[in-house]
């Protein structure tokens, strides 16, 4: 007899029951975290509604409705919490004090500030020669990077390597003009593989910028938004790409990321004129 299952009260399939688990582990939902089942569609009632607020008074003369309801710049600041900014300046400590990557890597491997940490797996710190000419700065690690320790190494890293091997280029070069060195913005892996959020970027970046300073690459290359929000500043990488400008201090090529082009084939040509251009300011 084969066996059912009921979920929320509705009677399921073995077959339909697999699909559901399938389904959640591509949403990142891959490790149980409770001893038992939690069902997260049964809310509490909700609470009453508040009595709405009294009206504001009339604006002073001379300042405007909207810049008397703003808080004061101080009250703005303070809207990042407390926490957060001392997590900031102990991430820009920590990093400062670092004076090899080794010990870089062992200073954001131990910092407790950013809360991904207790969602991944591994910590993923960096692949390829760290005296490369070129580094490459990703998103954040995925599924299998996440498992492995290593960035770049599912498909969307098989395709980056099969991508620089065009102009004669790897991470495992051991001629420091064509290796690479490869890392990631963020360092743990985001839950469900979304995008970090402005304050894991902010979190990230002292480590970011000190890993550049420590590793000195001549060229950079900005795979995706995330890089370039944490080196530029600035998003609308299908806008940037292709165009040099400076990231930390070194010439900075923003590309589109290996995993865009999975999903988009066509980008492929934009992306090997990319490639050429870095090729040609290598000298290759």
């Amino acid at each position: 007899m084969e066996s059912r299952l009921t979920w929320q009260g509705v009677e399921i399939d073995g077959p339909t029951a697999l699909a559901l688990l399938e389904w959640q582990r591509e949403m990142g939902a891959d490790e149980a975290m409770l001893d038992a089942a939690l069902d997260r569609t049964d809310l509490p009632a909700p609470a009453a509604v508040a009595a709405a607020p009294p009206a504001p008074a009339a604006p002073a003369a001379g300042v405007s409705a909207a810049a008397q309801a703003a808080p004061p710049v101080g009250a703005q600041q303070s809207l990042l919490g407390d926490d957060h900014a001392e997590a900031l300046a102990q991430a820009e400590a920590l990093a400062a004090g670092a004076a090899t990557l080794d010990a870089l890597a062992a200073a954001q491997q131990g910092f407790d500030g950013i809360e991904l940490k207790r969602g991944a797996r591994n910590f993923v710190f960096a692949d390829g020669r760290a005296a490369a000419r070129v580094m490459i700065l990703g998103e954040a690690p995925g599924e299998e990077e996440d498992a492995r320790g290593l960035p770049f190494v599912g498909r969307a890293g098989q395709l980056l390597d099969q991508m620089f091997a065009a102009i004669g280029m790897g991470r495992a070069d051991p001629d420091a003009t064509r290796a690479l060195y490869v890392t990631n913005v963020i360092k743990w892996r985001p839950t469900g593989n979304r995008r970090p959020t402005a304050e894991e970027i902010a979190l990230s970046l002292p480590f970011l910028r000190r890993q550049v300073e420590l590793a000195d690459p001549e060229f950079l290359v900005l795979m995706g938004n995330t890089p370039c929000a944490a080196a530029l500043g600035r998003e609308g990488i299908l806008r940037l790409r292709g165009n040099w400008t400076t990231a930390f201090d070194r010439p900075a090529l923003p590309m589109t990321h290996p995993a865009y082009l999975l999903r988009n084939p066509v980008a492929k040509r934009e992306s090997w004129a990319d490639l050429l251009s870095l090729a040609a300011k290598l000298g290759l």
